[in-house]
Order: structure tokens, then sequence, then C-alpha cells
């Protein structure tokens, strides 16, 4: 790790070569800087009615995961409450679940959703490249197996309902949900998840890509949230040294990609923004799903950019899709589960 500054490196003679969004520098001699702070900040807007905490799932990587509950419990909650994996965004290279803009997201996601939210961490490119985050994610599930199989989970997981279990991931994250989906998408991995039953996926403008642009990529213009310029270079920083952006981790349609048409997809819902670079490759993604016969709803934000729903969360356009996971979550869930608990105290929201 390198502590100097890009002053102290530029006298040495050591240039910055790579800078995502001056969270992540990589220098000419290899060396890394990472700032402690988020790529922006905000405000943390949390009222109280959520508990949380953070909880370690891999204890040989260091790994963490950030759990939320509703506090109290109102009238309509079910018995126990759905489980909702969130993973961040970033490009496999930057983001945290601490960072304030994914946290508050998950404190409105667990507000409701009425559901427990699994924010989990996982290893960043380039110290780490790819599969690397693939494979924690993987593991943050298989902790929640765990869990479940425990008979004494963590309190947070106490009211879980861990045969009601939805995957969502923003960008990057998305890109990861569409791995697990994939990972989890036989009947024999089903039956090796039990107790946990994975119910459906929300792929929030994943993060795929390929060596053909697309129309949105080309015509993306250069102050964008997400650029093809930035857009290239968390590929060029995160995927295995000498891979192109056809590799399978990217591209999911690409040369030597697992066969989709075998794979029996959960439901999903898949989000696009109509000014998001990603737009195009999202579309195709869904609509081949689709045509081959799985449960797939790609869901149009037309005049969106990559990531409103945490650079904006308070717009129409974000508490509409709020609106449209919760119906996801209802329409796709646990229908045994209707009943209602008794015991409740008033949760006030703000």
């Amino acid at each position: 790790m390198m502590s100097s500054s890009s002053s102290l490196s530029a006298a040495a003679g050591v240039a910055e070569v790579e800078n995502c969004r001056d969270v992540l520098r990589v220098f000419s001699d290899g060396s890394i800087v990472r700032s402690p702070e988020p790529s922006f900040m905000v405000t943390v807007e949390d009222d109280g009615s959520i508990e949380w905490g953070d909880v370690p799932f891999d204890f040989d990587l260091g790994l963490h995961l950030r759990l939320y509950r509703p506090r109290c419990r109102v009238p309509t909650d079910p018995a126990r409450f759905p489980v909702f994996y969130y993973f961040h965004g970033g490009g496999y290279c930057i983001g945290s679940r601490t960072w304030p803009n994914f946290h508050n997201y998950c404190l409105r996601l667990a507000t409701h959703l009425r559901a427990v939210v699994v924010s989990p961490d996982y290893r960043l490119a380039p110290e780490n490249r790819l599969p690397a985050a693939i494979e924690d994610s993987v593991a943050s599930i298989l902790w929640l197996r765990s869990q479940a199989l425990s008979g004494d989970p963590h309190p947070l997981l106490a009211d879980a309902d861990f045969s009601n279990v939805f995957v969502s991931g923003d960008s990057a994250g998305g890109s990861i949900a569409h791995h697990l989906a994939v990972r989890f998408g036989s009947d024999e991995a089903r039956a090796d998840l039990k107790p946990v039953l994975i119910r459906g996926f929300i792929l929030l403008m994943p993060f795929f890509a390929g060596t053909i642009r697309t129309r949105s990529e080309n015509e993306c213009p250069p102050d964008a949230f997400l650029n093809l310029e930035l857009n290239d270079r968390f590929w060029r920083l995160s995927l295995p040294v000498g891979s192109t952006t056809d590799d399978p981790i990217s591209n999911p349609f690409g040369p030597g990609a697992p066969d989709l048409q075998t794979v029996r997809f959960d439901p999903m819902l898949v989000v696009v923004g109509g000014k998001d670079l990603l737009r195009d490759r999202a579309v195709d993604y869904g609509e081949r799903l689709k045509k081959w016969g799985n449960p797939v709803e790609v869901l149009h934000f037309e005049s969106q950019q990559h990531g409103f729903f945490t650079t904006t969360p308070k717009s129409k356009p974000a508490d509409e899709l709020m609106r449209s996971i919760q119906r996801f979550v209802d329409q796709t869930g646990n229908k045994s589960d209707r009943s209602r608990s008794s015991g409740w105290c008033l949760a006030v929201v703000f």
C-alpha cells in the first residue's frame, strides 16, 4: 500500500496511471492508494426505526456484512421477515457496505420492504481481481445457510424467513446477482442451499460489458455519472489479467460463457435507465432470458442515469422503483406465510 501523496509520487518519478473517483488511485510502480472516504458524501438518514449491525462472514478474509431489521413491528408485518440481499456497486473496484449512500439505501429497503436486509462486502480489485468478488458473494449466501442451520442465528436474523430470500445488486452488484442466479439455478444447487430458498433476483442496472460497443455506450456523454472512460477503467482493473470484456465474468453471452438457455432462472426484475450507458446490455439480457421462457420483467426508467436510486434517493423515480421492488417481493415471495404478528409497537418513520 502506497501512503505518499500524488505530489510526492510525481516528485519521485512515479506517475498516477488509474484513478477511480479519487477513491482508488493506481501508480506506475504498481502501488495503490485507497482513500478512507467514500466517493461522495451524503448525510446518513437513520431515524432509529431500523436496528442494524456488522457481522463477519469470512474470518480468514476479514469480510463483513451489515444486517438491518425493523426495530418495531406494525400490524401488517408477516410473522417472519423476508430476507433481502443488497450487493453494492462500484465497478468491482470501489464501494463498501459502510458508504453512506449504500447504508441509506439499505435503511430504506428495510423500512419499505419490511424485511431483514443483508449488505455484504466483497474483495475489491485490482488487489483482488475477479472472480474474487463473486466467490465472496457466494460465501455470503452460504453464510445465511449456516445461520439457518445453526438453531441459534444472529439476533437480527431471529425472526427472518430463510425460505423467503431475495437477491439484489446495484451495478457491479447487479452483475453479482446474475452470477448468483446462475450459480444457484440448478435443482442440485437449490437442494444444497436448503433451508434457504431464494425466491427472486433484482438486477439494478447490471454491470455487463463486451468488446463490441452498444449504441448506449457509444452515445454516453462524458459528463455522465458513469461514462465510458470510467466504465472501461473499472473493467481494466477488475478482470483477470489478459482477459477482455468478452470474458464470461463481464459478458454473459460472450465466448466461453455458460449456456444460459439451460439455466432455470428464478423470477427476476431487471431495472434499466434510459440515460445509462449500460442500458442496451441490460435490455438485451432481460429480453433474451424472457425469450427462453424465464419469468423476467424488464423495468425501464427512461430519463434516469446510472444509480439514480442511491444518488437521488428522494426523487419520484426512486420512490417508484421502491414500489416496484415491493410489488415484486409481494408477488414472488413465500405465499404460505401470510399470518400476521400480534405483538407490535408503533414505529414512526419520517
